[in-house]
Protein backbone atom coordinates (compact mmCIF):
# COMPACT_ATOMS: atom_id res chain seq x y z
CA UNK A 1 0.00 0.00 0.00
CA UNK A 2 1.38 3.42 -0.95
CA UNK A 3 2.22 5.76 1.90
CA UNK A 4 0.64 8.83 0.21
CA UNK A 5 3.09 11.24 1.82
CA UNK A 6 1.66 14.68 2.58
CA UNK A 7 4.12 17.03 0.87
CA UNK A 8 6.67 17.70 -1.84
CA UNK A 9 10.23 16.80 -0.83
CA UNK A 10 11.58 19.83 -2.73
CA UNK A 11 9.27 22.77 -2.07
CA UNK A 12 7.22 21.37 0.87
CA UNK A 13 3.95 22.04 -0.99
CA UNK A 14 0.98 20.25 0.56
CA UNK A 15 -0.11 17.17 -1.41
CA UNK A 16 -3.26 15.78 0.19
CA UNK A 17 -4.32 12.22 -0.73
CA UNK A 18 -6.83 13.48 -3.30
CA UNK A 19 -4.29 15.69 -5.11
CA UNK A 20 -3.75 15.13 -8.81
CA UNK A 21 -0.50 17.13 -8.54
CA UNK A 22 1.51 14.49 -6.64
CA UNK A 23 4.29 12.56 -8.39
CA UNK A 24 6.14 9.53 -7.01
CA UNK A 25 8.98 7.19 -7.94
CA UNK A 26 9.11 3.45 -7.25
CA UNK A 27 10.55 4.18 -3.78
CA UNK A 28 7.59 6.49 -3.03
CA UNK A 29 9.68 9.67 -2.97
CA UNK A 30 7.03 12.34 -3.40
CA UNK A 31 7.11 15.61 -5.35
CA UNK A 32 4.62 18.11 -6.73
CA UNK A 33 4.05 18.23 -10.49
CA UNK A 34 5.90 21.56 -10.82
CA UNK A 35 9.07 20.29 -9.12
CA UNK A 36 8.90 16.98 -11.00
CA UNK A 37 8.79 18.91 -14.26
CA UNK A 38 11.86 20.97 -13.35
CA UNK A 39 13.66 17.67 -12.64
CA UNK A 40 12.66 16.30 -16.06
CA UNK A 41 10.52 13.60 -14.45
CA UNK A 42 13.47 11.97 -12.64
CA UNK A 43 13.74 11.46 -8.89
CA UNK A 44 16.76 13.30 -7.46
CA UNK A 45 17.12 10.60 -4.79
CA UNK A 46 17.24 7.43 -6.90
CA UNK A 47 17.11 8.58 -10.52
CA UNK A 48 13.83 6.74 -11.06
CA UNK A 49 10.90 7.89 -13.14
CA UNK A 50 8.37 10.19 -11.47
CA UNK A 51 4.76 9.35 -12.32
CA UNK A 52 1.35 10.61 -11.19
CA UNK A 53 0.53 9.22 -7.76
CA UNK A 54 -2.72 7.22 -7.73
CA UNK A 55 -5.49 8.59 -5.56
CA UNK A 56 -6.97 6.36 -2.88
CA UNK A 57 -10.78 6.31 -2.88
CA UNK A 58 -12.21 8.46 -0.09
CA UNK A 59 -14.10 5.53 1.44
CA UNK A 60 -10.78 3.65 1.82
CA UNK A 61 -8.89 6.55 3.42
CA UNK A 62 -10.74 6.04 6.71
CA UNK A 63 -9.47 2.47 7.01
CA UNK A 64 -6.13 3.04 5.24
CA UNK A 65 -5.14 6.67 6.00
CA UNK A 66 -2.44 8.58 4.18
CA UNK A 67 0.95 9.01 5.83
CA UNK A 68 1.64 11.99 8.05
CA UNK A 69 5.42 11.61 7.63
CA UNK A 70 6.69 14.73 5.93
CA UNK A 71 10.06 14.55 4.15
CA UNK A 72 11.69 17.79 3.06
CA UNK A 73 15.08 17.63 1.35
CA UNK A 74 15.45 20.83 -0.69
CA UNK A 75 19.21 20.34 -0.96
CA UNK A 76 18.64 17.28 -3.14
CA UNK A 77 16.60 19.33 -5.57
CA UNK A 78 19.12 22.10 -6.09
CA UNK A 79 17.40 24.41 -3.61
CA UNK A 80 18.40 25.66 -0.20
CA UNK A 81 16.17 25.38 2.85
CA UNK A 82 15.78 29.16 2.84
CA UNK A 83 14.74 29.41 -0.82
Amino acid sequence: MLALRPGCECCDRDLPPESDQARICSFECTFCADCAETMNGRCPNCGGELVRRPRRPADRLAKFPASTERIWRPERCGRSATA
